[in-house]
């Protein structure tokens, strides 16, 4: 087992920015359109944590993660989460990460660019026991954590997530997947405690 772990677009912010769809953290937890060199290379049993994005005077924080339960095409997600599927909320932002439409075709929402659909559709991925921090007090806690809990695990200096996982993510070792989710985790106990 071993895990990735990669910061998403800049200005998505689950509390502070523009709406995260990809990955979904929650109780359907998926990675489905984004990443789909991280997506190809995980393998089931594997985990994924992923950082926020990056904003002006906001501490980005690991919104959280899960495990690699199965991997299949976005059609098939298409027909298991419709739920998942990719729509426009009443704000305007985009939500839902699978990317074709019933026929299988790419979405005509996904704006991304047609040359590069066929890579985005394989390995679709399906996570269990997700943990993630959704909580504004268990946000408030992460935020200010993150960076010193990153640079801990990985040993190495940085003034911000990206110095230290980098522009492509990074590869967590078992020992770094367990650490990584135990601190998650504690952050979760620690604000249902207060």
């Amino acid at each position: 087992m071993i895990g990735k772990i990669f910061i998403t677009s800049s200005g998505y912010d689950p509390q502070l920015g523009k709406h995260v769809k990809d990955p979904y953290l929650g109780s359907k937890a998926s990675l489905g359109a984004c990443r789909p060199d991280i997506r190809r290379q995980i393998k089931i049993g594997d985990h994924l944590f992923v950082i926020s994005g990056k904003l002006p005077n906001v501490r980005q924080f690991v919104m959280g993660g899960f495990a690699v339960a199965k991997k299949i095409d976005a059609s098939q997600a298409f027909e298991r989460f419709p739920d998942q599927r990719l729509r426009k909320r009443d704000d305007g932002q985009l939500t839902g990460n699978v990317i074709v439409d019933a026929g299988g075709a790419q979405h005509k929402l996904d704006t991304h660019n047609p040359a590069t659909f066929a890579k985005r559709i394989s390995n679709y991925i399906v996570g269990t026991d997700c943990i993630v921090l959704n909580d504004p007090a268990e946000i408030a806690l992460g935020r200010e954590q993150t960076l010193d809990v990153l640079r801990e695990i990985f040993q190495r200096s940085g003034g911000s997530p990206f110095e230290i996982v980098g522009h492509y993510g990074s590869t967590l070792t078992e020992d770094q997947v367990i650490e990584l989710r135990e601190w998650l985790l504690s952050l979760k106990k620690v604000s249902k405690a207060a």
